[in-house]
């Protein structure tokens, strides 16, 4: 596909859309035809001198989610599109149905549900005839836990152990806060899920596994819960205590099931999926903090739905466009594992890590990396399009790629 541009970084003047322009300014490969997009011609100057003589060169795009034919026009530029604007639900769907008929790759952050439901079914046919990949959910949000069940799948189909069964992500460490760009995402569900009809999506399990027009009917037992502690114990031999679950399980989850279905089930008909997270391994402690992680998780999001707590959380929480200094993103860190039994009855554990602040510098590398992948590896990815996840997109090559950029991306059997 012969295009001006490899990589468009939309949003490139917003916290984390500056950082992953940064990242490619450092990392990306001599020769990739990287421009810088936004609303403002001036602000992405200057955000262009701040990434110094890599990106000197950069074109500038300008370029408006409220204008969509600025939107047709920058796409049709670039391979791949790039973008951090969000909350997507309010500013994304312009540019995603822009991409869609463009036949231009495309990436994001988006965590909401609802956006993503939105892009299947409106976009995913014109991708699929266009050849666009349209990949969501390509930060901390949720490559950790789609790469995660996606190289245990792998490993165990390499060893011929079966399939997959109750399988759990364990946020076991990490270090580092949620983005402003996050917690607007979830004003904006908050607000939405005062209507019934998105009520009921965002608790249905298999909200995303369907395609155009197609939400499979799924009760909220059909899947393990994603708010209630989990015994450590059941979900592998070689832990203790009480899991809690983990705050963005209700979309990971979603898209780590989505795989599986756009897969064709190739991670087994038992495969059963929840997220938690660790709050130490003594049995009466880590319980009581469980149960008050359980309990404060459906009281913050009662209190973004209330007004008069939602504008004291709007005044303590984090602001779009805002994030911590580059001290403390460089002393963030993440470490994930997931725990497997498969059909056969053996035991395998996946792990993702990685140094830095995972919903900012660890996120700009995943973003960067993912857009990378589809720009510069093409003929190395599954003949794949339409609305994909990361791990149905670009699985092993992004792994790869990841491991590269200093990421753990592993999976091997438990034999203890």
């Amino acid at each position: 596909m012969s295009r001006e541009f490899d990589v468009v970084v939309y949003g490139a003047t917003g916290f984390v859309g500056e950082l992953t322009a940064t990242y490619l300014a450092q990392h990306a490969p001599s020769g990739t035809k990287v421009a810088l997009a936004g609303r403002s011609e001036t602000k992405l100057a200057a955000v262009r001198r701040r990434l110094g003589d890599a990106a000197a060169a950069w074109p500038l795009v300008v370029a408006d989610s409220d204008s969509p034919a600025s939107l047709d026009a920058m796409c049709a530029r670039t391979r791949v599109v790039c973008t951090t604007v969000g909350p997507y639900l309010r500013y994304g769907e312009n540019l995603v149905v822009a991409a869609a008929s463009a036949g231009t790759d495309y990436v994001d952050l988006t965590g909401e549900v609802p956006f993503v439901r939105f892009a299947i079914d409106k976009v995913d046919e014109t991708a699929r005839s266009s050849g666009a990949r349209i990949v969501h959910a390509c930060g901390f949000d949720s490559i950790p836990s789609d790469l995660g069940a996606y190289v245990l799948h792998k490993k165990i189909s390499e060893d011929g152990a079966g399939e997959m069964t109750d399988t759990t992500m364990v946020l076991t460490s990490m270090r580092g806060g949620a983005s402003g760009g996050t917690v607007d995402s979830i004003r904006v569900i908050a607000d939405q899920a005062k209507d019934a009809q998105t009520r009921r999506l965002l608790l249905n399990p298999q909200a995303l596994s369907g395609g155009p027009g197609d939400t499979p009917r799924a009760g909220m037992n059909s899947e393990p819960s994603d708010i209630s502690p989990v015994d450590a114990h059941r979900v592998d031999p070689s832990l203790s205590g009480t899991l809690a679950p983990f705050f963005m399980a209700s979309y990971n989850t979603r898209i780590v099931r989505r795989s599986n279905a756009l897969l064709n089930g190739a991670y087994g008909d038992a495969f059963r999926y929840q997220e938690t997270m660790a709050v130490g391994g003594v049995p009466g402690l880590s319980a009581l903090l469980a149960g008050a992680v359980s309990v404060g998780t459906g009281a913050f999001l009662g209190a973004m739905s209330f007004r008069p707590t939602r504008k004291l959380l709007d005044y303590l929480l984090p602001k779009p466009g805002e994030g911590p200094a580059e001290k403390s993103r460089d002393a963030g860190h993440f470490v994930t594992q997931t725990f497997t039994r498969t059909t056969t009855g053996r035991r395998y554990r996946s792990q993702m890590r990685a140094h830095g602040d995972p919903g900012y510098k660890a996120t700009a590398v995943m973003l960067g990396e993912s857009a990378l992948t589809l720009a510069l590896d093409r003929d190395a990815l599954p003949d794949r399009s339409g609305v994909l996840t990361p791990a149905v997109a670009m699985g092993d090559v992004l792994a790869v790629r990841l491991r590269a950029a200093g990421f753990v991306v592993e999976a091997h059997e438990l034999t203890d």
